[in-house]
């Protein structure tokens, strides 16, 4: 199926310390992931990067670039809301913190057509921190709390449209601190780690989730982060947890994605070229979202050498 994709840079970088994650929407255009989707039959149009609204707030002791990421919530929850009315929006991070804007715009516009959201979280980490939880002080690790409504939030747009618990699924997870892991205990999220990947398989665990968005007639975000996939296949992030999904478990998850129709948006997160080999990672990503919108196995070229 045809499909209107738009691209939208976010060369966000506020969400932790370690610094790269800017580069990255312009990596994936350099790895053609336009062309890519093009190839599909897809419209894609690059929309350029989203730049951040300023915000008049002091640094905070503790919470890094706590400003700076407020403005970049503000901006890329407009751009998200603006460009789901008229295409599938493909969000080229940037640091995880962007989620904090993106899927807060596109719950928005879910609600003005009346469709309850759901989210797929698929990352090595939960992400499920508040700025009062979190010890490294990174908003990067807060995205789920603040889009599920926990409170703590101070200084960012007001979630109007909370999710409920029970609309998200965290798959792939295997880092996971003890402060998250009690808040998730307490939740409906559906928690799938890498043991139970292993012992079940990725179809066993992700259908049942994709069936429910169906029977609810939602909308699915798919926020894909590099550290989702083992570092021996994707390096360049700053957050890397042995054992993670292989190429394999990886498109799989795509082509079930696909399969079931009912993505509506995506982020592509924690891209650090900086920490790349010769373009390898943005590759496989660029890959990866190929395989999301459409590109079967007997699809795939041949890779060529960097």
């Amino acid at each position: 199926m045809t499909q209107s994709i738009f691209l939208i840079g976010a060369p966000m970088d506020s969400g932790k310390a370690r610094e790269g994650c800017l580069m990255g929407p312009d990596a994936y255009r350099t790895a053609g992931l336009a062309r890519a989707l093009g190839d599909l039959g897809h419209d894609v149009r690059d929309l350029g990067n989203v730049a951040p609204d300023a915000v008049d707030l002091p640094q905070h002791p503790h919470l890094h670039e706590l400003p700076r990421t407020i403005g970049w919530t503000q901006a890329l929850s407009r751009a998200a809301e603006s460009a789901m009315a008229r295409a599938v929006p493909v969000f080229m991070g940037g640091d995880h913190a962007l989620s904090l804007g993106s899927v807060h715009g596109v719950t928005a516009h879910a609600a003005t057509q009346g469709r309850p959201q759901f989210v797929l979280w698929l990352d090595a980490h939960s992400d499920y921190h508040t700025p009062q939880s979190t010890a490294s002080g990174n908003l990067h690790g807060t995205p789920l709390g603040y889009l599920t409504g926990r409170a703590g939030f101070d200084g960012f747009p007001p979630v109007a449209h909370p999710i409920p618990q029970d609309q998200v699924c965290l798959f792939g997870l295997r880092s996971v601190d003890a402060p998250e892991r009690a808040a998730l205990e307490q939740t409906d999220i559906h928690l799938h780690d890498m043991r139970a990947i292993d012992e079940h398989g990725i179809k066993p665990l992700l259908t049942p989730f994709l069936d429910r968005v169906a029977a609810a007639g939602g909308a699915l975000h798919v926020s894909l982060d590099v550290d989702f996939l083992d570092p021996s296949i994707a390096p360049a992030v700053g957050t890397t947890v042995p054992g993670g999904a292989t190429m394999r478990e990886a498109h799989l998850v795509m082509e079930l994605i696909h399969d079931s129709g009912l993505m509506t948006s995506m982020d592509l997160v924690e891209l650090n070229p900086m920490l790349d080999e010769r373009g390898r990672t943005a590759q496989v990503m660029v890959d990866l979202c190929a395989s999301a919108m459409g590109r079967r196995v007997f699809d795939r070229p041949t890779p060529r050498l960097l």
